[in-house]
């Protein structure tokens, strides 16, 4: 029975547990068992309560019973979020003794809707990279592969999602971090319309625009479920939307998506990948969408110019007291100390120079005649979960550490709705997926599209990771 459990979808274990066919202690103790079955070989979830502390809210919960649309589904937090009683390292030995006193507004919704939380899920230091490895936690590998990166900054989280670990996770997404593990563990992951699902307000609330927070599932329902929890706007913050409602169901004929693929060769990409993405457009023109090679009218490098100027000028703000105190700068890794570096030589100019080149891009993706964008997730494969970055990329050279994921970057940096969806399996058996990219707002139109597709694959349920 605990296979069959684990193997459930969020909305399956909230509809079961409503219709009094399972218990939210049998969903808790099968999630428990299989925790203990396999994170020891992936270690994707980290600072995990007590068994006995988890099952006794279980109990507690199955007792006293609620209709929250999350109730006694056990959730792990990304190990960015803040969470009351629970340490929350941010991957940093700087933090490896933080105990929050008080959840983050993500967090606190999640509970109110009833959700478990029994712990955490791994995050590279800071959430910088696609590769979910620190000093404090070590390394989660790929279900798939274990010896291969589960990605991130989201790592753990795909990663616990693919092994039946959790029925559904949280993330953030910067630089592809609700996409990259996604595609690299067979599951889906959703950047939201930059607004739609709300930040703590606290600090600057204008300036920083690049991350976001979202759902990871193995379906996109359970995404939807997620996202109607935390994707409601806050009076506090300025960038608002309407809250999320729902996808809707109306139809997905003759949506127009354009597919980029390597931007006519401007991205480098390893074998096979295009191959498995052009397999998933196959698929959504089999339901009726109107599939056409585009090559957008802008200059692909202005993209990246404006994103690294952008990014590190949002790193440096956040991090810069930590580079200026002797003490904790040298607890930093060099990615990051290479971030605020180069974040502080920025002039106002030309940080106002980036912001320009990334209101450019969003009149022009506005523009274009097309419903939808498409990109591969990541532009390899799983790669050495041994290393920290790779060095190359179909031959090509990376001059930065996350220069290797940059086809993530059209969406992230103006803040487009993105949703990954798996593709299938390269030659060595490893994941890979396709990012369907929507307009500002357009996120349940993106969410139909990807259920439609997700009907009709189904690769989650028909290629679970053997792991144990």
């Amino acid at each position: 029975m605990e296979n069959v459990i684990t193997s459930m979808s969020a909305t399956a274990l909230r509809d079961a547990q409503r219709q009094g066919k399972l218990s939210v202690l049998e969903i808790a103790e099968a999630c428990l068992d299989r925790i203990e079955a396999v994170n020891p070989l992936i270690n994707a979830i980290i600072s995990m309560r007590s068994r006995a502390d988890i099952m006794a809210e279980a109990e507690d919960m199955q007792n006293t019973g609620g209709c929250g649309p999350l109730y006694g589904l056990p959730i792990a937090i990304k190990d960015l979020r803040e969470t009351k009683g629970i340490t929350t390292t941010y991957g940093s030995p700087i933090h490896k003794d933080n105990i929050p006193a008080k959840d983050c507004l993500l967090v606190a919704r999640l509970r109110a809707a009833g959700a478990l939380i029994i712990g955490k899920t791994n995050t590279p230091e800071f959430g910088l990279g696609s590769h979910s490895y620190n000093p404090v936690h070590g390394v989660t590998v790929n279900p798939y592969n274990l010896t291969r990166s589960a990605g991130g900054s989201s790592g753990g989280a795909g990663a616990a999602l693919a092994a039946g670990m959790l029925p559904l996770a949280d993330g953030s997404d910067m630089m592809g971090s609700l996409r990259n593990p996604a595609g690299w563990n067979n599951v889906y992951g959703f950047r939201p319309s930059y607004g739609l699902v709300p930040d703590d307000p606290a600090g600057d609330s204008f300036l920083h625009q690049l991350s976001t927070s979202g759902p990871m599932a193995r379906t996109v329902k359970d995404l939807e479920l997620m996202l109607q929890v935390i994707g409601v706007p806050d009076a506090r913050l300025p960038h608002a939307t309407n809250p999320f409602t729902g996808m809707g169901d109306q139809p997905i004929k003759g949506q127009k998506i354009g597919w980029i693929g390597d931007w006519n060769g401007y991205y480098p990409i390893e074998g096979g990948v295009l191959e498995l993405c052009t397999n998933g457009l196959d698929t959504l023109s089999d339901l009726g969408c109107d599939i056409r090679p585009v090559i957008p009218p802008f200059a692909p490098e202005d993209i990246w110019h404006a994103w690294i100027a952008l990014r590190s000028f949002t790193t440096a703000s956040s991090y810069v007291k930590l580079f200026e105190n002797p003490v904790t700068r040298d607890l930093l890794k060099p990615e990051m100390l290479w971030e605020i570096e180069c974040g502080l030589a920025l002039s106002a100019r030309d940080v106002h120079e980036a912001s320009l080149i990334s209101s450019q891009w969003f009149r022009t993706v506005a523009m274009m005649d097309v419903d939808m964008l498409a990109l591969p997730t990541a532009q390899m494969f799983p790669f050495d979960a041994k290393l920290h970055w790779p060095k190359q990329v179909a031959g090509r050279k990376m001059d930065t550490y996350h220069r290797w994921m940059e086809v993530v970057i059209p969406a992230s940096l103006i803040g487009l709705p993105a949703l990954s969806v798996p593709v299938g399996f390269g030659a060595e058996g490893l994941p890979m997926g396709l990012q369907l990219i929507g307009k500002r707002g357009q996120d349940a139109q993106v969410l139909r599209l990807g259920h439609a597709y997700h009907k009709a694959t189904q690769y989650p349920q028909k290629h679970p990771p053997v792991v144990a």
